[in-house]
């Protein structure tokens, strides 16, 4: 299972991390200059959580923002406590 998010697509994306060095101006120097620069990852922040894909209860990874703005929808905990509700549903 890849890094990235199910519904969204959201997945590790790249850039640089510069360090910089040097004395301020106002003290004399020459200003700031880049010392370094380095490669680095940006995660999203992705969850395992169990979602209803196809009808059917699957685990994926899902991002954060998916699941609070309502993209995931979860499947029943228990069946034995939801019988009315099935009932009504079969009807």
């Amino acid at each position: 299972m890849p890094y990235e998010c199910h519904f969204t697509g959201k997945k590790t994306t790249f850039g640089k991390k510069k360090a910089y060095g040097g004395q301020k101006i106002s003290k004399g120097g020459f200003g700031l200059k880049t010392t370094g620069i380095s490669r680095r990852t940006f995660k999203p922040n992705l969850q395992k959580v169990n979602a209803v894909i196809d009808g059917t209860p699957k685990r994926v990874r899902v991002s954060t923002r998916a699941i609070k703005s309502g993209l995931v929808v979860k499947p029943l905990k228990r069946k034995y406590g939801y019988t009315r509700q099935q009932k009504s549903e079969q009807d």
